[in-house]
């Protein structure tokens, strides 16, 4: 190829970058300050983006010109930095001392409101924008022509950075954030308002996300899951640079906008999940990003993972009560009863499976489901290409999952916090564009159908019956392994590794082993789920399945054992019987998401546990 095209096609990443770099800046400057991972910043980008459109449209129409054009997208930009602020000073200042599991959660409940309002305002249709007045000729660059509206966003990409520069190093408002972001308890100390700082923050980096969404519609239309594709990459971006750091979230967005430019010339798969590969391979090398800092533990862990129960003989009375409640339902249950508590069982354990990891060990995932999809993957290839039979694919499906898990455990284990969540994201992304893309394998995005079980387990009575006993084992198991030694030194770990390592516990390894176990323990939940409904595709191992399982725990209880199966309960019928009611049903779910962390912050059992407790407590006295 001739040295020119390598030059605009490094033109061709550094207008991606600059856009990107936008987006992540300032999801980076509300990480630094506030320490909340805001998944709802997405949304505010989609927001930019349509606010843009309409705005742009209005005043076109009123006088032609650049001028027009960029006051719509200033003003796109500014209205989605008023709704940042307003979800700051409604939902986010109310959580600020919750545990960051529950600000994802209530944040990932913004996500949804705000998917069904777009499509309520502005419809279901994706929606062009008008192309940007001056800029919409092409120039000539050794040869190549290139359109004058890229050429302008790789110099906005700089721009902004040294708009941000000077924000932070020239202005009282910019110091304030740069010492927030690396102390904010003396910062509270010297007596400054917090309060007004971190709503400024989440105003200034939902603005920018706004902006980065806004300088799109000349190039790309405004779609309702615009939000979606943005916040993994721009995850990725401020981890791969260092959380908190802007100039590391420039020098990531250049390297990821440059090497997909590249990447698609050279192998045009890749690049679905070419950012989770860099993220990788950074994360192993340097565990805390190009330009970041070593993080402690995520705040508010200690606050979350309070010390559980003992197994009591009570416990385990309603324990028996509930195997002896499920084992008589058939009884009086039709078939959709027992195709439903099918599903419960089987995400309960999946549910279990997930909070072995935060609950005892303090391990933050958020790729879980590459192990469930393992599972289910595992299982259904064993049957359509080895041809084996249901119950050496079962077995098959635990055996693949903890295997893999257990591999990329061994890398997983060395980091923390936030750094370690988002590992295990790239890895999830990694399986999921493996199983998408190998289409002569896994059936690509149509997947494999006609999985069924075997000829004595194919009615719907036995196939429960055979859920219940395998499920049952499954969460058995890990509920033995949490009072068990192994447990307790997972707990140990969790409290405080620098004392577990004093008394003589390997807390790397323990950590390694526990995910080996909840890997294996989801791949069984993936197995029984493939054949209660007798297919799979790659959705089972998307980033919306790991976000289920989060919320299934969280929702029960991390500090609990048996809230994760509460919790998979409330979601799966939540889903099944509010989500027929209306189309806009990700609204109700989100507030019913957003409702539960406000009013349950411990989760459902965990709440409730602790309130018994106080109650037990003001009875002595």
């Amino acid at each position: 190829m001739e040295p020119s095209f390598f030059v605009v096609q490094t033109l061709n990443g550094l207008a991606s970058a600059s856009a990107l770099f936008i987006a992540a800046c300032g999801l980076t400057i509300i990480f630094g300050v506030t320490r909340i991972v805001n998944f709802a910043h997405g949304s505010f980008y989609m927001l930019g983006a349509y606010f843009a459109v309409l705005l742009a449209d209005r005043l076109l129409g009123i006088h032609y010109g650049p001028l027009m054009f960029w006051v719509a997208v200033l003003l796109a930009a500014l209205g989605a930095g008023v709704l940042g602020a307003v979800m700051e000073l409604t939902l986010l200042r109310r959580i600020y001392k919750a545990p960051e599991l529950f600000q994802l959660l209530a944040t990932f409940g913004v996500v949804l409101i705000v998917q069904d309002a777009v499509v309520w305002l502005f419809g279901p249709q994706d929606l062009l924008g008008p192309r940007a007045p001056g800029l919409t000729g092409a120039v000539d660059i050794l040869g190549h022509r290139f359109p004058v509206y890229e050429l302008m966003l790789v110099f906005a990409g700089p721009v902004v950075l040294a708009a941000i520069w000077l924000l932070f190093n020239r202005t009282r408002f910019g110091i304030l954030v740069r010492a927030a972001t690396h102390d904010r308890e003396m910062l509270a100390a010297l007596g400054v308002n917090q309060a007004v700082l971190f709503t400024a923050a989440v105003f200034l980096g939902c603005a920018l996300a706004g902006l980065a969404g806004a300088l799109e519609i000349a190039r790309k239309p405004a779609t309702p899951h615009m939000d979606v594709n943005i916040i993994a990459e721009a995850f990725v971006v401020t981890v791969i640079g260092g959380m908190g750091s802007v100039p590391g979230a420039f020098l990531a967005a250049v390297l990821i906008g440059v090497l997909q430019a590249f990447g698609i010339l050279v192998f045009p798969k890749i690049t679905l999940v070419l950012v989770f590969l860099v993220m990788a391979v950074v994360l192993v090398v340097r565990p805390w990003g190009l330009l970041g800092r070593p993080e402690p533990q995520l705040r508010g862990e200690p606050a979350m993972m309070l010390p559980l129960a003992p197994w009591s003989r009570t416990a385990s009375l309603w324990a028996l009560a509930g195997v002896a409640a499920l084992v008589a339902f058939p009884l009086i249950a039709d078939a959709f009863a027992l195709k439903l508590v099918i599903e419960v069982m089987v995400f309960a354990l999946f549910a279990m499976s997930l909070n072995l990891l935060l609950g005892l060990g303090g391990v933050i995932s958020f790729g879980h489901a590459a192990w469930f999809g393992l599972g289910a993957y595992g299982a259904a290839l064993a049957v359509r290409h080895l041809g084996a039979p249901m119950e050496l694919a079962l077995l098959l499906a635990p055996l693949t999952a903890g295997a893999v898990a257990a591999l990329a455990g061994a890398f997983i284990v060395r980091l923390s916090g936030v750094y370690l969540a988002m590992l295990t994201l790239a890895v999830a992304q990694v399986v999921y564009a493996v199983a998408f893309q190998w289409v002569e394998v896994t059936g690509g995005d149509n997947g494999l159908i006609g999985i069924w079980p075997s000829d004595w387990a194919s009615g719907r009575l036995a196939y429960y019956y055979l859920t219940l006993m395998l499920a049952g084992a499954g969460i058995a198991l890990l509920i033995r392994v949490s009072f068990s030694p192994f447990g307790y030194a997972l707990r140990a770990a969790r409290d405080s590794a620098l004392r577990a390592e004093t008394v003589g516990i390997n807390v790397r390894r323990q950590r390694w082993a526990a995910f080996t176990l909840a890997g294996a323990a989801a791949g069984l939940a993936g197995g029984l789920y493939v054949f209660s409904k007798g297919n799979i595709d790659p959705g089972a191992l998307a980033i919306p399945t790991s976000v289920d399982a989060l919320a299934m725990a969280l929702l029960g209880g991390v500090q609990t054992i048996t809230g994760p199966i509460l919790g998979a309960a409330a979601l799966h019928l939540m889903k099944d019987f509010v989500m027929p009611l209306t189309d806009y049903w990700r609204v109700l779910l989100g507030l019913v998401i957003i409702g539960f962390v406000l009013v349950f912050p411990g989760g459902v059992v965990g709440t409730l546990r602790g309130l018994a407790a106080r109650r037990g407590g003001e009875a002595s006295r």
